[in-house]
């Protein structure tokens, strides 16, 4: 790994590589075996108002660049990108706790988006409508927003981070980015070192490390961004929507927040895919994912079967060093984020669910742990769990499956499996969520097509032509080409 590669404890903030100016530091340590990672001087809102100003002053030139220009510099993060993969693997696998597979899953997505980023700088356009007054033309122009502020989590950091800086300055704007605590590399700073390598004007990107209780609030406070882009909890993107829609500067949000996917096994399903999908949908990189299985709802004539298959295919799953190209299972991020686990499991028991499958935890890696008999009023079923847990419930037909599946808060990612297409596709359009796959686990993103949720899953769509119409505004230009007689 190169040197520019492997120490990141500066910050990249208006254009200049330094120290946060708080007393407090950031310890960044690898979920797996605990060690230390790296230390980072948190920023302070004055790092973050200067990151903001940077930003402003540095974005109408970028705008103001050729479009061919912009998409050339993504071309080279594309380049950047496949020159140091293993580089980039690497950090997902020690800061994030990623298994490999997880890991180039990332890198690949990441890309994917980057790639799509690269061609969005030609794709903008507007539009000319005709007037209802005489001699009048009404033009409509797609600009760049000026200066974006994204808040990355620490599941997915690199990509979560990336889906939104890559078309935010593909289109002409700036980005100032604060990453996840446990992720600031693979969350901003990684991102800022190849943007930085392909070329990309100073101050255009910062990456501002700091504490959610000293800079948080003051982020999306600021004068300056005109739109927060957010991936992370519910009941943080309910503070974020508050404060950008009541504060004194009011702005644009894109909320994606949190999920509760059904993945629903209808009685003509093919119980093998319908089992090898709801495996993958719910132990990828531990379940830790906002689209991962949450709630499995099988036909009730289909249910022991299926239960039988499921609990034997998990326990072949490998647990352990997620450097192992083997592990399925490695580390959940955090101490916090396994005591919540652990408590859910207890709930689960008292509750009255049915252990079909468990394992003794040790340390942070946190074993696959199945329920069955599970209802629909268990925190289990009712609750996002971001762990390797899932619980199987019983449905007496594919009315009550339906449901089931909608008798939740969240509305992000779903699934459904059926031996008949047609029935697959109406079951599906039934869902209310953004995103619905028939025969496929829930765990899906493509650089080209819509993502993003409904109900309390947030607001907005990330990638494709959705992106293009987040990361910029319409602004209506009237000519009046001939004289225009007015009443008085």
């Amino acid at each position: 790994m190169s040197d520019a590669y492997r120490d990141f404890h500066l910050q990249p903030i208006a254009g200049e590589w330094r120290e946060g100016a708080s007393e407090r530091c950031n310890e960044v340590t690898n979920p797996f075996d605990g060690s230390s990672l790296l230390s980072i001087r948190l920023a302070t809102c004055e790092d973050l108002d200067t990151a903001f100003v940077a930003a402003e002053r540095a974005q109408s030139e970028w705008a103001a660049t050729p479009p061919a220009e912009r998409s050339a510099l993504l071309h080279r993060v594309v380049a950047i990108f496949d020159a140091r993969k293993e580089e980039i693997v690497d950090w997902l696998i020690r800061e994030s706790g990623s298994t490999r597979l997880k890991a180039n899953v990332e890198w690949g997505a990441a890309r994917g988006i980057t790639l799509e980023a690269a061609s969005m700088p030609g794709r903008v356009h507007g539009m000319t409508l005709p007037s209802n007054v005489p001699g009048k033309e009404n033009r409509v122009y797609r600009n760049p927003l000026g200066v974006v502020g994204v808040i990355s989590p620490w599941n997915f950091p690199l990509h979560l981070s990336q889906r939104s800086i890559a078309p935010a300055l593909a289109l002409g704007n700036a980005v100032v980015v604060k990453p996840a605590s446990d992720t600031p590399v693979t969350g901003g700073l990684l991102l800022a070192r190849i943007f930085e390598e392909a070329g990309l004007p100073e101050g255009l990107l910062s990456v501002v490390v700091g504490a959610g209780s000293e800079i948080g609030d003051a982020f999306v406070e600021h004068r300056v961004p005109r739109l927060i882009s957010f991936t992370g909890s519910t009941q943080v993107g309910r503070g974020i929507g508050r404060i950008a829609s009541g504060g004194e500067h009011i702005k644009k949000v894109s909320l994606e927040l949190g999920g509760n996917s059904p993945f629903v096994v209808l009685d003509d399903a093919d119980l093998d895919q319908a089992v090898n999908a709801a495996a993958m949908g719910k132990f990828l990189h531990q379940g830790q994912i906002c689209m991962a299985v949450n709630r499995i709802i099988v036909a009730e004539n289909l249910y022991d079967v299926f239960v039988e298959r499921f609990v034997e295919k998990v326990k072949g799953l490998r647990v352990g060093d997620p450097d192992d190209m083997a592990t399925v299972v490695g580390p959940v991020i955090n101490a916090k984020q396994r005591e919540g686990l652990e408590a859910k499991i207890a709930t689960a028991r008292k509750e009255g669910a049915t252990v079909l499958l468990e394992g003794e935890i040790q340390g942070q890696l946190v074993p696959p742990h199945v329920f069955g008999d599970v209802t629909a009023d268990m925190e289990i079923s009712r609750e996002e769990i971001f762990g390797p847990l899932v619980g199987i419930q019983r449905a007496r037909d594919e009315a009550h499956a339906l449901e089931l599946a909608n008798g939740t808060e969240y509305g992000l990612s779903s699934a459904v499996f059926s031996g008949d297409l047609a029935r697959g596709l109406r079951f599906a359009q039934g869902i209310k969520a953004g995103m619905t796959h028939v025969n496929d686990m829930p765990v899906n993103d493509e650089a080209h097509v819509p993502f993003g949720g409904e109900k309390n899953s947030g607001l907005g769509r990330f990638n494709g032509d959705w992106a293009i119409e987040e990361f910029t505004t319409d602004h209506w230009v009237s000519v009046q080409q001939t004289p225009r007689a007015y009443p008085f």
